[in-house]
């Protein structure tokens, strides 16, 4: 994949919500750094200071937290033209607290926090951008929660598929079950019920 076409991409992503001169994508562009990892492999782990957010170009990747069990329990997944990351410890400046390891092989666009703060400054759109795109992550996360508390694993199974279409080729069920908080072989039954 050249340079260019995972550039496309990502400006492709941005031009959904702002709109950028030529000379500004040039500039966003020089910022971001590829990063080709193989599936299986640890992007973010606990204790690691985090100074990227990443944009899935390909691939797909999870972030989760292990409890003092040892018990996995996965707060997401991230396909193409997503975005990921430990996000409390790249706003906060603290050590992460999760996980965050590829499902398959992926290439990403790691944004870099510093460079992220002079382009706010510089080209005051993208702080629009990532404050939309902050505003809807923390709404999706709170629908999220209430979801969990409110409905039945049908139903969160059913949410589930509109967010993440096609993600069951790509994501073991026990992945998918862990998500939702179900076990697998609840998760088995509900997709009997719904295919």
């Amino acid at each position: 994949m050249s340079e260019n076409s995972v550039h496309t991409n990502i400006l492709n992503h941005l031009k959904k919500v702002i709109s950028l001169s030529e000379s500004e994508e040039q500039e966003f562009s020089s910022i971001l750094e590829e990063i080709k990892i193989s599936k299986k492999s640890l992007l973010i782990e606990p204790g690691d200071l985090v100074n990227s957010e990443y944009y899935v170009v390909s691939g797909c990747l999870k972030a989760y937290y292990l409890d003092e069990t040892g018990d996995k329990h996965i707060i997401q997944f991230a396909l193409e033209d997503w975005w990921i990351s430990d996000f409390e410890a790249f706003f906060n400046k603290v050590p992460a607290k999760l996980y965050v390891e590829t499902i398959e092989d992926s290439v990403l666009l790691a944004i870099n926090r510093e460079a992220l703060e002079t382009l706010y400054t510089r080209i005051p759109q993208f702080e629009r951008f990532f404050r939309i795109k902050t505003t809807n992550a923390f709404v999706s996360l709170r629908t999220r929660i209430l979801s969990s508390l409110q409905k039945s694993g049908k139903e969160r199974y059913l949410e589930f598929c509109e967010s993440y279409p096609k993600i069951e080729q790509r994501v073991p069920n026990y992945h998918i079950a862990n998500y939702l908080g179900l076990k697998p072989e609840s998760l088995s039954r509900i997709r009997k019920e719904v295919l």
